[in-house]
């Protein structure tokens, strides 16, 4: 690997010399490189899916020479739409931050859909090469704001909707989330990285397991430790099979290094009904580990009590069709039954700790996980 400037907006905060990293400012580094020191590896994590067809036809388009993650996300110098960092070689002393951020995109419709039409146009900067993740998508600028809009079957662009207004009747702090057409699509909740996002593989490396995620995020900061529980309570209610280190994590000042918040949470088209109709009662794996959890904090969660009738009016709501089948010929009635199920089933393994009631007692959970100002805009209820 050539030597490197790492910098954070205008700033250096690093130096990559033969693949180590010297900080220059050590708090502003990103988190995955304070805890690894793995340039190599960070650069890597910030390239598109090689397997998704799309990416190969984007970088035939774009004339890449080498198509390995290292030097697709060096073509950009590393850039991304959600955060200020960016490389460059350290004897370029001429390069700025506006000169690497992202104006246009007009690879959007090829990252997408493979659009025959735009293969064929002259090279330019675009953020799909550092646009990660397994579906097809893209970014597409609209009336100056980053959107993400995402690809996938009726059944998961059914539930990605439901699962964010899911998430809003429960105050929880989401990713905006709108139809595209036949597509989906997800506002970038940094708006243009006025705050950077930092994945939680930064903080807590390949870690699944709930308590110890907790326990690493409590030393961190009790706040983002206590929106961790209530992420996995939500996981678990819409049956989120899919959440990993990747696709969920926290926002940073840009300018200080601080962590502010854990990020709004996204990505939920592997839940509800993504992956077909559940053929049995609801006691899985998402429930009992939330349990477990739940049980080692030792602290009740208070969280709204979803009824039958509001279930419904939110899935009549979603214009995507779930599928019919032989054993389910009435779709959204099944859904709103099976959360209750879900919700109900919580109830039960957390053996009261789990505690139904209206919003009026935001406060008291704020209370119970030490959450300063009531934990306004921190997305407890």
């Amino acid at each position: 690997m050539q030597d490197l400037l790492l910098l954070s907006k205008n700033t250096p905060i690093a130096k990559i010399m033969s693949g180590a990293v010297e900080p220059i400012i050590p708090a502003r580094l990103p988190l995955f490189l304070q805890r690894t020191g793995n340039a190599q590896a960070w650069l890597e994590s910030r390239a598109i899916d090689g397997h998704r067809t799309n990416s190969r036809l984007l970088k035939r388009a774009l004339r890449l020479e080498a198509k390995d993650d290292l030097s697709t996300v060096l073509a950009v110098n590393a850039a991304m739409i959600t955060d200020n960092y960016w490389v460059k070689p350290l004897e370029d002393e001429t390069l700025r931050c506006e000169d690497v951020r992202f104006q246009v995109n007009r690879f959007d419709k090829l990252a997408l859909t493979g659009d025959v039409n735009s293969f064929d146009q002259p090279p330019s900067r675009t953020p799909e090469l550092t646009n990660i993740g397994s579906f097809e998508k893209c970014w597409r600028l609209e009336n100056g704001q980053w959107w993400m809009v995402k690809a996938g079957k009726p059944e998961e662009l059914f539930s990605e909707l439901l699962a964010y207004r899911i998430g809003k009747l429960l105050g929880l702090n989401m990713a905006e989330y709108a139809t595209a057409g036949d597509f989906i699509k997800s506002r970038d909740f940094t708006d243009d990285a006025r705050v950077d996002f930092e994945p939680a593989i930064g903080i807590i490396g390949d870690q699944s397991d709930y308590v110890k995620i907790y326990e690493t995020l409590r030393g961190l900061d009790t706040s983002i430790a206590s929106q961790y529980v209530r992420m996995c309570y939500f996981d678990g209610l819409i049956y989120n099979m899919d959440r990993h280190e990747n696709n969920f994590g926290v926002l940073r000042d840009s300018d200080t290094g601080e962590i502010l918040s854990l990020a709004p949470l996204y990505d939920h088209n592997i839940a509800l009904i993504a992956r077909g109709y559940p053929n049995r009662a609801p006691d899985d794996l998402l429930i009992r580990d939330f349990a477990a959890l739940i049980h080692h904090v030792g602290k009740p969660i208070y969280v709204r009590r979803l009824t039958e009738r509001e279930l419904l009016n939110l899935i009549k709501s979603i214009p995507f069709e779930p599928p019919v089948t032989d054993v389910v010929s009435e779709p959204r009635e099944f859904i709103a039954r099976y959360l209750l199920q879900r919700q109900a089933a919580l109830a039960d393994r957390c053996q009261g700790l789990v505690r139904f009631e209206r919003p009026s007692v935001h406060d008291q959970t704020c209370a119970a996980y030490g959450v300063p100002d009531g934990g306004r805009g921190q997305g407890l209820i």
